[in-house]
């Protein structure tokens, strides 16, 4: 039996495989710190099975030398950290907003520790992200993500030197994005922080015997949970839509 397929059919696995198992390791919801590492690398495996027979065409042959595969598989990896670490930072924008709102309301000193992160954090933190995990396989956007992956060899041929410039570019976009995110999703508990101190300040010159911020400080807890849970809705749609806008960079339409 002739075996002289297997050196490149070995070859062009790894290569998928190197650039799947980074997305799995760095897309949210599945990097999350609860699902399992031997969970993750099933998935890639699999993952990376079911794309062989449609992807493996863009590959050329085995290099020559071991300097060609590691090169190739640098290539990959980049591409990979591109796209995961992209969705990354707009789910960074929830972290941003959640500190902000928990600031605003008074609880800041709320602390806990985040089973997406593993990371101490505000408790809004840690609700809003396991509600974004939540909503992201609740919405199947999930499977856009795994169309991203697909596409991703159209966007960004094997063959194809990478563009470390325009990468840089969308780095920084992407980064600044992020923080406009998560100031638009704070933005209406920042406005209510600057009216209600303000109300407070105010009440406070025109009383200056009560202790108004002691006695302000349940109120200013209740109405901000209040708040919360009327604007919850709106804000993790709109904040889900800029999720599929990111990935929509990396579908081929």
């Amino acid at each position: 039996m002739l075996v002289d397929f297997l050196p490149e059919t070995a070859y062009i696995f790894m290569l998928i495989f190197a650039r799947i198992g980074t997305l799995f390791m760095l897309l949210p919801a599945f990097s999350e710190q609860a699902v399992s590492t031997r969970l993750r690398l099933v998935l890639a495996l699999m993952t990376a099975l079911l794309l062989y027979p449609m992807v493996s065409g863009y590959y050329g042959a085995v290099p020559a030398n071991l300097a060609g595969i590691l090169v190739a598989m640098a290539r990959e990896i980049v591409v990979a950290v591109l796209i995961g670490m992209s969705v990354k930072l707009v789910m960074a924008a929830l972290q941003i907003a959640a500190t902000t709102i928990a600031f605003q309301m008074g609880l800041s000193f709320a602390m806990g520790s985040d089973p997406s992160s593993g990371q101490q954090t505000v408790q809004i933190g840690t609700f809003l992200s396991m509600l974004a995990v939540t909503m992201i396989f609740v919405t199947n956007l999930h499977y856009l993500m795994i169309a991203a992956m697909y596409d991703s060899y159209q966007l960004f041929p094997v063959n194809q030197a990478i563009q470390i410039g325009d990468i840089a570019q969308y780095a920084t976009d992407i980064l600044a994005q992020s923080f406009v995110i998560g100031i638009k999703l704070s933005s209406p508990f920042i406005v209510y922080g600057l009216i209600f101190q303000f109300a407070l300040g105010l009440l406070s010159r025109l009383m200056p015997q009560l202790q108004v911020y002691f006695l302000a400080m349940p109120a200013n807890i209740f109405v901000g949970l209040l708040l919360l849970m009327v604007l919850l809705f709106t804000l993790m749609t709109w904040y889900l839509g800029h999720i599929e806008d990111v990935l929509g960079n990396f579908i081929v339409r």
